[in-house]
């Protein structure tokens, strides 16, 4: 029995051992307790023998108890050990991945979860395989999902606390699973952070169930009855003003408007005017009540939470491009500013030089080496040069010129204009050389090729002629630049135009006879000039006659077919008054002793003396 109450002894020291010895210290003790019964049962022993095996065994069991104690306090420790490397393992990986958080938080926005246009929170982290857009949406559907079910109690909202998360349950749904790293980045715990949430979603639900309540539904269908009636009314009323406006403009039209004059002309009677009142007073009526369906629809859809997301849109729609119009015209008055300011300043300098150009041109201002006529071309150039370079400066501050549709139409227009104006730039730089180079001036009678005229115009394209039989031919500056042209008034202003015209004479008339008389024919014309004297050129010896050429001088150029008409007409009258008759003899001379018609020796020594 002593061995018995021995091994009790044992069993009752080793069941008062921490529950975390190791299980090679139970499997020891219950060896020794098993020794210990098997002691009990050999009774062939002696009392002293037994006495001095039970103390031996006593005090091996007491060192036995003692290394089993030493092997729990060892064990105890490399437990602590394990465990304090653990927890700074686990410190650790929690201070890099705050310190991941940290670095992340600065660019990553974050999920907002937005319950019918209202943000709760916002999700950072992923889980599960589910992003963090995933999770946003799948709260919000839920959250939906509770707030339009009737059945669940309004205070059925709880959080459950896991060993690695946090859910907060609304009945048996979960909302919401918060884990560590969702508490990372709101830099706290779990469950902390569900206890942040938890008013949130429960005001969030409140505000759902009363929305979605059955008197809710009926006094929206109320306010939308409401204002349909509203917008009948406001129809009727619109249309019922517009037709007494009609007739107050029929009545005034009729008794009081008068009709639209401008200089004697009567640009608009009071039929006309009657007609566009009119006209503009409908287009006002059909722009009220545009406006007034288009702030209607939208309040309409609104009414109902199921079509709220629609009319926002639709409203969006119709006051986005209104802002958008009014920020771009404000953002727009610097560049409007800059613009001002180049077109002030270009259009101040063509005014200065259109007033040095007038000076020039009058004469009042003398530069050497430039003509009073070259003064308006070379404003003209001058003012081109100046408003290519004003919009160049404006090009960049007009809007929208840095856009490539913008750019792409300018290439176009380029490329156009490029492929189609060869002409007409080479009809401008022929002007431009023309100008400068001053072969004729307005007034001048000149021929250009085949056509001669006077100039009447001349542009930096085409130049005009006016002919005697005042015919206004327009010819390109490069068709005159290709050619030969004769300015008559330069010549006549310089030093006098000589005018000239051939007769023919048989060889019997005298020479000298035929210059004398072709002379006094010249002077007795009106517009030829006495000094220099007018003179005779036999240009041609011909088998039957003399060819003789009158050449007279003149001063006014713009008569010279004039002139020439008169010389002709004397030539005639003289000729006449001579007897000499102005036909060319054409002789057939046959070599058979007929006599020479050459007149003899004497008879032209005697018309020699006679002239």
């Amino acid at each position: 029995m002593r061995r018995l109450s021995i091994g009790l002894a044992v069993l009752t020291a080793m069941m008062l051992l921490p529950l975390c010895v190791d299980a090679q210290i139970i499997k020891r003790a219950g060896e020794l307790i098993q020794s210990a019964i098997d002691d009990t049962r050999s009774d062939s022993l002696s009392v002293e023998e037994m006495m001095r095996r039970d103390s031996i065994r006593l005090h091996e069991m007491e060192l036995e108890l003692h290394e089993l104690k030493l092997n729990e306090i060892v064990l105890r420790s490399e437990l602590a050990d394990a465990l304090n490397q653990n927890h700074i393992a686990d410190s650790i990986k929690l201070a890099e991945q705050r310190q991941r958080i940290d670095s992340l938080r600065a660019m990553t926005p974050g999920v907002p979860v937005v319950v019918e246009g209202d943000t709760l929170f916002t999700i950072y982290a992923a889980r599960g395989g589910y992003s963090a857009v995933d999770r946003a949406q799948t709260i919000e559907e839920t959250l939906l999902k509770i707030g339009k079910d009737r059945r669940i109690r309004r205070d059925s909202l709880y959080m459950l606390d896991n060993e690695n998360y946090v859910d907060v349950m609304y009945g048996d749904k979960v909302i919401v699973t918060l884990t560590e790293q969702d508490a990372l980045w709101q830099s706290t715990t779990p469950a902390e952070l569900a206890q942040e949430y938890m008013p949130l979603l429960a005001a969030t639900i409140h505000h759902l169930k009363e929305e979605h309540s059955f008197w809710q539904y009926a006094k929206r269908a109320g306010l939308f009855v409401l204002v349909l009636a509203m917008q009948c009314v406001l129809f009727k009323l619109i249309n019922y003003l517009f037709r007494r406006l009609r007739r107050r403009i029929i009545y005034f039209g009729r008794n009081r408007l008068k009709p639209f004059v401008v200089k004697d002309y009567e640009l608009l009677n009071t039929r006309r005017l009657c007609r566009m009142l009119g006209y503009a007073a409908n287009f006002v009526r059909v722009i009220l009540l545009l406006l007034l369906l288009i702030f209607t629809v939208p309040i309409l859809f609104a009414i109902f939470p199921q079509t709220e997301n629609l009319a926002l849109r639709i409203f969006s729609y119709i006051v986005d491009p209104i802002v958008m119009v009014i920020k771009a015209i404000v953002d727009y008055i610097p560049n409007l500013f800059i613009i001002i300011v180049i077109w002030t300043c270009v259009r101040y300098i063509v005014k200065g030089l259109r007033y040095i150009a007038g000076e020039i041109q009058s004469e009042k201002l003398k530069i050497s080496g430039f003509y009073p006529d070259w003064a308006e071309p070379t404003f003209n150039i001058i003012r081109f040069l100046l408003y290519a370079f004003m919009i160049a400066m404006i090009y960049p501050y007009l809007p929208g010129s840095e856009s490539g549709v913008f750019q792409g139409i300018s290439v176009f227009v380029g490329l156009i204009v490029s492929l189609g104006s060869s002409t007409v730039i080479s009809n401008f730089i022929a002007g431009f050389v023309i100008t400068y180079m001053r072969p004729f001036k307005v007034g001048d009678f000149i021929k250009v090729k085949d056509t001669t005229g006077n100039v009447i115009e001349k542009t930096p394209f085409v130049t005009r002629l006016r002919t005697i039989k005042n015919e206004i031919i327009t010819i390109p500056n490069s068709f005159i630049m290709s050619g030969d042209t004769v300015n008559y008034s330069a010549s006549a202003r310089t030093y006098g135009l000589i005018i000239h015209t051939m007769l023919t004479m048989g060889y019997e008339t005298p020479w000298r006879k035929v210059h004398r008389l072709l002379i006094d024919s010249a002077l007795a014309t009106p517009g030829v000039l006495n000094n220099p004297q007018p003179f005779v050129l036999e240009t041609e010896l011909n088998d039957n006659y003399m060819c003789y050429q009158i050449n007279a001088y003149i001063t006014d150029a713009d008569a010279m077919p004039q002139i020439t008409s008169d010389l002709l007409q004397n030539i005639q009258d003289n000729f006449r008054d001579a007897g000499i008759e102005l036909v060319a003899p054409h002789y057939i001379s046959a070599r058979d002793g007929n006599a020479s018609k050459v007149p003899p020796l004497m008879q032209r020594r005697r018309d020699t003396a006679e002239e």
